[in-house]
């Protein structure tokens, strides 16, 4: 291969390997589109932290909820409604129940099981937060993970 041809195919290379290597930014930290379609699933809640304050130690709030609440599912249809199963250890009384649920950029709304902003979510794991519960600046942050 003469040198015009080599530099020709490393130009190629180059320039194939940058285009690709450059994906379409999809406006969240996990990669994937959020609304309603990509969203939707049944998920668990697998980790719930809480911080007083941004300078506050996290708190892990999943260890004060009852047993019985730990292997909830909530599934989230992609038409709006939910269906939340008291699962695995039944409560007393039994917490399963229906409702609605929307995603509007980046905020998740509902009836009551699910608000608040979303900071992260891979097609898998959606990572959520409320701001300023009990106090200015404090915050809870929900992870519900696909099953």
């Amino acid at each position: 291969m003469n040198t015009g041809k080599l530099k020709m195919a490393l130009a190629i290379l180059l320039i194939s390997s940058i285009v690709f290597s450059c994906k379409k930014e999809k406006g969240n930290d996990g990669g994937c589109d959020i609304n309603m379609n990509s969203v939707s699933g049944t998920y668990k809640l697998t980790s719930l932290k809480y911080k007083a304050s941004s300078s506050a130690p996290e708190q892990d709030y999943l260890a004060f909820m009852d047993d019985c609440e730990k292997d909830d599912l909530i599934n989230l249809n992609a038409n709006g409604t939910y269906n939340y199963q008291d699962a695995g250890t039944i409560c007393s009384p039994n917490g399963s129940g229906t409702g609605e649920w929307s995603v509007h950029g980046h905020i998740l709304t509902s009836d009551g099981l699910m608000n608040g902003t979303i900071t992260s979510f891979d097609c898998r794991t959606i990572v959520y937060n409320i701001d300023d519960i009990n106090t200015d600046g404090d915050r809870l942050v929900f992870v519900m993970t696909k099953q």
